[in-house]
């Protein structure tokens, strides 16, 4: 494989519909409200993008150092562990990224300084910062916080309600209780593809000690969990519908429920956990629909 495309591999495009699902919903919610803002909506989409790419970078950084990355491993081939990008390599591509989402988040505010007072811009370039750190310290430090369960928190804030309440704020220059329910049905999606991520490598995560939550509560339960996560998106969206109803297009989200409800099935029957692995992708872009039918919804 040539260095270009192991950097590509590297950055793992399989996982960028997820992340932006959350800025197309929020975007999509402010326009329903006539707050849309083409640029804003570029940049937000950008700085998401290069975020997401910062954490495949060092999320494969830091399981390369860990030991969670090895011949076992289920998935995708890692850059840093097979031998196709040095450590050192990997730590300059992720600073590089850095700097990324930081002059793209900081152009974004910027723009977004139309609506939002120099305090507003202050809190959430203090959140755009901490979602760097968060990005990095998931695998990589002294205390990784995806080795002791607390990534599916993590998750849930920054891909459901700081994506999408920061998207529709950074907009709109306002925000209401209402959208609460979206943001957290985006990230109880978002929770459930790693949650199935998870699930796949228990295996080698029990045996290299990264005590993500699967670990921790079992195979067993965590598949109930899956349960909760996928089938609360259902029950939210409905509820978030009801309480705003407009017209019947609101419920175009329900073509993405076989999909999620084919997903729950094949997670409940899974003996195998190397054999979920397919099923990441197909979640991630389920979920990207979800966030699109839902949004476009809002529209008619």
């Amino acid at each position: 494989m040539s260095k270009c495309k192991a950097w590509i591999h590297a950055f793992r495009l399989r996982t960028l519909p997820l992340a932006l699902s959350n800025i197309f919903l929020g975007s999509f919610l402010a326009a329903s409200d006539g707050g849309f803002r083409l640029k804003i909506f570029i940049l937000a989409t950008l700085t998401t993008l290069f975020l997401q790419i910062l954490s495949n970078l060092a999320n494969d950084l830091g399981d390369s150092i860990s030991g969670a990355d090895n011949e076992e491993r289920v998935g995708p081939q890692r850059a840093v562990q097979s031998g196709l990008i040095s450590k050192k390599e990997m730590i300059r591509m992720v600073i590089v990224f850095v700097l990324l989402s930081l002059a793209s988040g900081i152009y974004l505010l910027w723009e977004g300084m139309q609506l939002l007072s120099f305090t507003q811009a202050i809190v959430m370039l203090g959140i755009g910062i901490l979602a760097i750190g968060a990005a990095i310290n998931y695998t990589v430090g002294k205390n990784p916080y995806g080795y002791t369960g607390f990534g599916d928190l993590f998750v849930f804030l920054f891909f459901g309600l700081v994506g999408v309440l920061g998207t529709y704020f950074v907009h709109t220059g306002s925000l209401n209780w209402m959208l609460f329910l979206p943001a957290i049905a985006i990230g109880f999606l978002s929770v459930g593809v790693l949650n199935l991520n998870n699930l796949r490598d228990i295996e080698n995560d029990t045996k290299t000690g990264k005590h993500t939550l699967v670990v921790k509560m079992g195979s067993a339960i965590a598949k109930w969990y899956h349960l909760f996560l996928l089938g609360g998106t259902m029950v939210i969206a409905f509820l978030y519908s009801y309480l705003n109803w407009n017209s019947v297009f609101q419920l175009l989200f329900i073509l993405s429920f076989p999909f999620l409800i084919r997903n729950i099935q094949i997670v409940f029957k899974n003996q195998n956990p190397r054999d979920l692995d397919p099923e990441l992708k197909k979640l991630a872009l389920t979920t990207l629909l979800f966030s699109l039918t839902f949004g476009l919804g809002l529209l008619f």
